[in-house]
C-alpha cells in the first residue's frame, strides 16, 4: 500500500533540543498502491527495533509497509 512523503511538528522539547529542529520528515498512509516512498531496508534485531521505537516521539507509529516485514514509522492514526 501507498505512502506520502509530508512533515510533522514535533511538540517534545527534549526531542527537538536533540535533533536541532521542531519541523520533522513522515511518510502518510494512503491506503493506495502510488504514490510509493522511497527508502532504505535494514536489517534489525528484535533488540534494535525496540530502541527504534523507543526513539520515535509522540506522532508516529510503526505500521507494516509491504506484504513483505518491512516497517516504516508513519504519522500516528487515530484508533477508535
Amino acid at each position: 500500500m501507498g505512502f506520502e512523503l509530508a512533515t510533522v511538528i514535533i511538540q517534545d522539547p527534549a526531542f527537538v533540543a536533540t535533533s536541532g529542529k521542531s519541523e520533522h520528515a513522515i511518510v502518510t498512509f494512503t491506503g493506495h498502491d502510488h504514490p510509493r516512498v522511497g527508502g532504505t531496508v535494514f536489517e534489525l534485531t528484535d533488540n534494535e527495533l525496540a530502541r527504534a521505537d523507543g526513539y520515535e516521539p509522540a506522532g508516529y507509529e510503526r505500521v507494516l509497509a509491504s506484504g513483505h516485514e518491512a516497517w516504516v514509522y508513519a504519522r500516528a492514526t487515530a484508533r477508535a
